[in-house]
């Protein structure tokens, strides 16, 4: 586990104090996932899961009619949120010609904090030739809230990652509006080859209150901000990027865009919206062409509830 990533981030130093009901990491607030994913046969299993509460997931299934060898997770928190002094920890291997598609449950509730901090870190580990879609749902940082996540993701020749991020302003329509009114949002992913080669790193850390996240070059007019790494061989990736625009829609109250990553580790992939909406159609849209640039399989039917 990398307690490390918090223990040495100076942007916490501020936030170190205590909770008064139960210390930071304690039993029952550092949870840990462990998943590994091997090919079986026609299809991939989740060969091992190891859980430590708050932290659970369920069982694979394979609902998705596009790949119906697809396992598919869900990641739970059995909080309902993620609270002050709590401590995550998500590790994740694809074996060999594997693959696996993990969300989560629901919209992940950063709650409202009167001291301390949350973290959480997070460390892909892919094989080669692997095919992983990560695709949680967005993050609804409360008011005072204080994140961190950290992220590494190992890649290998011929394998495949799609990871997004999709961050909210905080509960817009909650009280009458609850924009910006977090107190520390970081995160940063680092890429890294099968030999521990840095690819790409990228840190973004927002803190509303020591900035202007309304000025043109920030946030400006817009409330969701969409994260989405796919790294993948440079064949899929240039095939990709011809296939897509740049482009801003006023009806939508959305604007995106893609580019190349260095050392041609993939695509970056971000988009800005008004409302998650859109903004989580616009990922949908980019995570359909990159399925079917990589796999030739077509992505699932939004499902009914949505």
């Amino acid at each position: 586990m990398r307690t490390e990533v918090w223990e040495n981030a100076p942007e916490l130093d501020a936030y170190r104090d205590e909770p008064i009901q139960m210390r930071s990491g304690a039993v029952g607030k550092e949870g840990l996932l462990h998943l590994e994913f091997e090919k079986r046969g026609e299809r991939s299993i989740l060969s091992r899961l190891r859980r430590r509460t708050p932290y659970f997931a369920h069982k694979a299934l394979y609902f998705d009619e596009g790949m119906p060898n697809l396992p598919c997770v869900f990641l739970i928190t059995t909080t309902g949120c993620v609270l002050q002094g709590d401590r995550l920890h998500l590790e994740v291997k694809v074996g060999p010609e594997a693959c696996a598609h993990l969300t989560t449950q629901s919209g992940t509730q950063i709650h409202t904090m009167n001291s301390n901090y949350a973290a959480q870190s997070q460390t892909i580990t892919m094989s080669e030739n692997s095919y992983l879609e990560y695709l949680p749902e967005p993050m609804f940082p409360h008011s005072n809230a204080k994140f961190l996540s950290d992220t590494i993701i190992k890649t290998a020749p011929g394998c495949t990652v799609l990871y997004s991020e999709i961050l909210m302003s905080g509960r817009k329509h909650y009280a009458g509006g609850e924009r910006f009114q977090f107190k520390l949002f970081s995160s940063k992913i680092r890429v890294e080859d099968h030999n521990g080669v840095e690819l790409v790193t990228e840190k973004y850390i927002v803190e509303p209150e020591n900035d202007d996240l309304r000025r043109v070059g920030k946030m400006g007019e817009f409330d969701v901000f969409g994260n989405v790494y796919l790294l993948t061989p440079p064949e899929h990736a240039g095939s990709i990027l011809k296939s897509l625009d740049a482009g801003f829609d006023l009806k939508e109250g959305i604007a995106w865009g893609t580019s190349d990553l260095p050392n041609k580790a993939g695509l970056l992939f971000k988009v800005l919206g008004h409302e998650s909406g859109p903004v989580a159609r616009k990922v949908r849209e980019f995570w359909t062409v990159v399925r079917r640039a990589v796999k030739d399989r077509p992505v699932p039917d939004v499902p009914l509830w949505r």
